[in-house]
């Protein structure tokens, strides 16, 4: 399991170094694995794609908090995504998950998902097929007893990196693993 130490640094490190980890959700007795296949970092009150842009509100509280908690919102009043607050307390970087490739527990994804396809390739997706909700916002993902954690991986050595998708400007701090079948389009 990932500690604080790992989230408690720059968001474009973290999201970098996420890639080719295990995102792990507990349901029960199950697991649900995933290896994180595509990230996007929020950097701040200065960038105005990121939710503390103009500052501190209800809705990006938990961005304000520590590092190694999950930020969970609703967009466009439908999907609920999933990033973990990195940098340190007072800093509001995040990093989005936006999509993984399914290992363990596929068939519930599926269920969850009513698909058996496209499972996880997009960070509405991925939330859905976990079983992830606006109820895990601010859930610390580096206490033992957390539901959603994530383990050390792959290392990965061929990252591409691209413009944050459905983002007006032009930063390039969207990164993929190379050739990945998973990644979201």
């Amino acid at each position: 399991m990932l500690k604080k130490d790992f989230f408690a640094r720059n968001v474009v490190e973290v999201s970098k170094d996420l890639l080719g980890c295990f995102l792990v959700k507990e349901i029960d007795d199950k697991k649900l694995v995933g290896k994180i296949v595509e990230t996007e970092a929020y950097c701040g009150e200065d960038d105005p794609a990121c939710h503390a842009y103009g500052g501190k509100t209800d809705r990006n509280e938990v961005m304000y908090g520590e590092p190694g908690r999950a930020y969970v919102y609703l967009i466009y009043g439908v999907h609920e995504l999933l990033n973990f607050v990195c940098a340190r307390k007072g800093v509001p970087e995040a990093v989005l998950i936006r999509a993984i490739e399914p290992l363990q527990g596929k068939h519930v994804m599926a269920k969850n998902r009513g698909k058996k396809q496209d499972l996880t390739n997009g960070p509405g997706k991925l939330t859905e097929a976990l079983g992830i909700s606006r109820e895990q916002n601010g859930l610390n993902i580096t206490k033992k007893e957390s539901s959603i954690y994530i383990t050390e991986g792959d290392k990965i050595k061929e990252i591409n990196c691209s413009p944050r998708i459905g983002v007006e400007d032009r930063s390039k701090l969207r990164y993929h693993i190379k050739r990945n079948d998973f990644v979201s389009e």
